[in-house]
């Protein structure tokens, strides 16, 4: 379980790596989930072991699978703004809270990177073009990229967006509402920020999307 905590100057917590793998890299602050507990639990329980600090409403961002030498890691990464305490690094580990344009030039592990990209994502999807991304219609040649932009695929139905996945989008936007239990179960099943419709924000995190659609498209 990965945190990144964004405050109100809109810097963001990176973590120095120590005594392990990597140590002296930097990284988002988290860790691992205990055997059979819940992801939020997981992450809220972390965070307050690592940082000694509290969270409220965790917006679920992206899942990260990278390998290293040693295996596979697995990173389900949430992004939070409102939590209560003043971090600190109770592992003895050093913290520093840097710009988003900072990030890439901080010595991040691999598997951090792509969450410095998925951060360019906002939580209400009201611009479909923008330096940082764009929105095409389902189809679309994801594959070749345009650029350093992430590109999203609009889609209609949750067997669009399984494809739109599969096709090599960075994100999904449903164009039409789903049942919460079927919104739930894809984003359960895919990785990617997935923005929901006809929902309002929290609704939509606490089913597991990373934001809404408010293209009007």
């Amino acid at each position: 379980m990965v945190g990144v905590l964004i405050n109100d100057a809109g810097r963001v917590l990176i973590a120095q790596r120590t005594g392990k793998q990597h140590a002296g890299s930097w990284e988002f602050p988290g860790g691992k989930l205990e055997a059979g507990e819940a992801r939020l639990a997981g992450l809220a329980r972390e965070l307050r072991e690592e940082l000694g600090i509290s969270i409220e409403s965790p917006r679920p961002l992206i899942r990260v699978s990278h390998t290293y030498s040693y295996g596979q890691v697995l990173l389900d990464v949430w992004v939070i703004r409102r939590f209560t305490g003043e971090p600190q690094g109770l592992d003895g580990q050093a913290l520093r809270w840097c710009l988003r344009n900072e990030l890439m030039d901080s010595a991040l592990l691999p598997a951090d990177k792509p969450i410095v990209v998925a951060l360019a994502l906002p939580e209400r999807l009201c611009v479909a073009d923008t330096r940082e991304y764009c929105v095409e219609t389902f189809g679309s040649d994801v594959r070749s990229k345009d650029g350093p932009r992430l590109r999203g695929l609009l889609c209609s139905t949750a067997i669009e967006a399984h494809e739109a996945a599969w096709e090599g989008a960075d994100f999904l936007v449903l164009r039409d509402p789903l049942p919460p239990r079927e919104l739930a179960e894809l984003c359960g099943a895919i990785a990617l920020p997935i923005y929901a419709a006809g929902i309002d924000l929290e609704a939509a995190w606490a089913l597991g999307a990373s934001g809404i659609n408010q293209l009007g498209l």
